[in-house]
């Protein structure tokens, strides 16, 4: 599943083409994603401006004069931006035509992804209890110590709750507690204020480094722009179970954590 990196590029690769321009007409193919797509989305889409398209987690938010689209790429879904008319292969399930001769394509061949109109979108059940943005001033330390206190979850599912950051997926937070040092298995109640300002600092900055590295390549995604993100090559631990640690020279340990693999050292980890 694309992480916040992945979505926040294609958001900057297809933005400059989208803001300003008038929408054409909405090719539907198939309407059933996660949700349906709604039966009037074409009518209500079309002929409108887009004037802005946002992110939100990772939900892209392509705002409109009437209304917003929200959509989120699910497990395999893609936005591509070709010039209208290009023949549609088997999973490309939406176009978004424009007066510049470009159409915005939805590709999904699992079909997990969503395509939801809304007239207040931050307000929509799927955003509205979403926690800060994790490269804003709304986010640090202080608020991971304080809504961990109490909590015997441990901290890797605990920094991956969209209710107390938004974006930090499975493979950041692997990567984010390697670099702060902090075991994945611990209990998030019983970490320090300043080893969690540590861990707000390493979300903080390899999530900004991704995005500057176009994302990481993994399955199924590619930027907005045709182009495949290049952070993979930066993973200290994510994928690398039974590997070596790049910082220390010991192995890398490979367990299940709240459902998911996690990687860690045990050395530089504690």
């Amino acid at each position: 599943m694309p992480e916040l990196p992945e979505v926040e590029t294609i958001r900057r690769g297809i933005a400059p083409y989208l803001e300003g321009q008038r929408v054409n007409r909405v090719i539907i193919r198939e309407r059933r994603l996660r949700w349906p797509i709604s039966d009037n989305l074409d009518v209500r889409l079309s002929g409108q401006r887009i004037l802005s398209v946002e992110r939100r987690a990772k939900y892209l938010l392509l705002r409109a004069e009437v209304g917003t689209l929200i959509n989120h790429l699910g497990m395999s879904g893609s936005l591509r931006l070709i010039e209208s008319g290009l023949p549609a292969k088997r999973h490309d399930h939406v176009d978004i035509e424009l007066e510049s001769g470009l159409a915005l394509r939805y590709t999904d061949p699992r079909r997990f992804g969503a395509l939801l109109w809304s007239q207040a979108p931050l307000e929509h059940e799927l955003l509205r209890n979403l926690g800060p943005e994790p490269l804003t001033d709304a986010f640090a330390g202080q608020r991971l110590f304080e809504l961990s206190r109490g909590r015997s979850v441990a901290v890797k599912p605990f920094i991956m709750d969209n209710t107390v950051v938004v974006g930090v997926g499975n493979i950041y937070a692997s990567e984010v507690l390697f670099t702060a040092g902090i075991d994945p298995r611990r209990s998030a109640g019983n970490i320090s204020k300043t080893r969690y300002s540590r861990l707000a600092g390493e979300i903080k900055r390899i999530l900004a480094n991704a995005i500057e590295c176009g994302g990481t390549t993994l399955c199924d995604f590619i930027g907005g722009d045709g182009q495949p993100g290049y952070f993979q090559q930066e993973l200290f631990v994510y994928g690398r179970g039974g590997e070596f640690c790049k910082a220390c020279g010991g192995t890398l340990r490979e367990i299940r954590l709240g459902q998911r693999t996690s990687v860690y050292c045990p050395h530089c980890q504690r």
